[in-house]
């Protein structure tokens, strides 16, 4: 396969993957004010959070959903975007170097 060619496969794939997660997700499972939260979470964090690389859903010693949550309770608190990200960073790099 050619690098063009697989370049192009990649990005294919990776789009229907973050597509799929906006488009597969019935309108009438959530209510009016958890779609108004999901509105300003991109679609890419949740595959980013619960899958490892080599693409398996993985829910048990996953560092990322406690940063994740540490993240998320921060940014309810402080409203701020760089207190959220340097929180989640931070809380990541911690479990995954310290503990």
């Amino acid at each position: 396969m050619s690098n063009w060619a697989l370049i192009i496969c990649c990005g294919l794939i990776t789009y229907l993957t973050r597509f799929s997660m906006i488009a597969l997700i019935k309108k009438e499972m959530f209510n009016d004010r958890i779609r108004e939260v999901l509105s300003y979470v991109p679609s890419a964090i949740f595959p980013a959070i619960f899958l490892d690389n080599a693409g398996s859903f993985i829910l048990e010693d996953n560092p990322k959903i406690i940063a994740a949550i540490i993240a998320t309770i921060i940014g309810i608190i402080s409203r701020s975007i760089i207190a959220t990200i340097f929180s989640g960073l931070a809380s990541y790099w911690f479990i995954i170097f310290v503990i």
